[in-house]
């Protein structure tokens, strides 16, 4: 339970692996009627962000970090901006970290327990994960080489809150072996089954659940500095082309695309800029499957065409040339 007497400010990092729904969840936070005023910081693994375009219009502050993963290359801005942010006049009551899906948590939460300055005025809420039910389980089994972590694992054991998404796009008896892998894992973090990531923020917000511990009985390293290495045959391809698209050569394009490759594009989203509609269209993938909806008005904005593949052995040129094949005027 969250401590009513301790006045620093509550932190929640939302984590899990590509495509679990995190941005959705966020996109919950922030238009709930909470009458709290939260700082969003977000990280995007590629050189190309879009997740920002993804979040939907707050009034809270949002802060972006795109140069890295969050638990490496990036750390001393995240110490930064958390820095800058106590230092505002005008406090804020909450600050939630969405992480890359390809994000170890642990780094991201020993910068709470490895900054005197920032562990006095700021405390680790609870590291929330989010789960795809649909997809985990070959993300748990996936065979990395020697020395590199497992980032669906780590997420899992780390959690205190694990999210268990998507539940719709699996049956009864999956779903069942999806919750017995998860509790091999991590066996006290409660379990909080959801569509669309529609979970009550009671149940992940300001919930005092970190509990350092626990951690520290599973990984007795936890307060130590190490290096951990990622895969590094998991790559992020960005594409950022102005002009409109040909909306029948991108469906055709995307659907042989995810049909063929889908198996190691673990994530694809963009923006997009359909010609002859005065809207956004925003697209979203995991593995085989995508969607998409319509987004914010161009208005006077340039139209500019932004995707981000994140997966394996992905093909950068023959992406471009793709893509660019869809784009009607540039």
């Amino acid at each position: 339970m969250t401590d009513s007497l301790d006045p620093r400010v509550p932190v929640t990092v939302l984590t899990g692996f590509l495509g679990s729904g995190k941005t959705t969840l966020l996109n919950r936070i922030l238009t709930e009627q909470h009458g709290l005023r939260i700082a969003v910081i977000e990280n995007e693994f590629g050189e190309v962000g879009v997740d920002d375009a993804l979040v939907l219009d707050a009034q809270e502050e949002i802060f972006e970090m795109n140069n890295g993963c969050i638990c490496c290359t990036v750390r001393g801005d995240l110490i930064r901006i958390l820095s800058a942010l106590m230092r505002q006049k005008n406090r804020f009551d909450r600050i939630v970290i969405e992480t890359t899906g390809l994000a170890d948590p642990a780094p991201v939460a020993q910068t709470f327990f490895m900054d005197d300055e920032l562990g006095s005025q700021l405390r680790l809420d609870a590291i929330v994960t989010l789960v795809d039910a649909a997809h985990i389980t070959a993300h748990l089994d996936e065979v990395k080489p020697e020395g590199v972590e497992n980032e669906a694992v780590e997420q899992i054991a780390f959690a205190d809150r694990i999210v268990l998404n998507k539940t719709d796009l699996v049956g009864a008896d999956e779903l069942t072996e999806v919750t017995d892998r998860i509790r091999g894992i991590n066996a006290v973090a409660p379990i909080l089954p959801a569509l669309q990531a529609g979970v009550t923020l009671a149940e992940i917000l300001d919930v005092g659940a970190f509990d350092l511990q626990r951690v520290l009985d599973f990984d007795p390293t936890f307060l130590v500095e190490t290096e951990h290495c990622h895969d590094l045959s998991v790559t992020s391809v960005g594409l950022e082309i102005p002009g409109e698209v040909d909306v029948e050569k991108l469906n055709t394009w995307l659907g042989e695309l995810l049909s063929t490759k889908g198996a190691d594009i673990f994530r694809s989203k963009g923006i997009l800029a359909p010609a002859g509609s005065a809207t956004e269209y925003v697209f979203q993938g995991v593995h085989m499957l995508f969607d998409g909806a319509e987004g914010r008005e161009w208005g006077e904005r340039e139209r500019v065409n932004r995707m981000v593949f994140i997966g394996r052995n992905l093909d950068r040129d023959q992406l471009d040339a793709s893509f660019r094949a869809c784009v009607v005027s540039q």
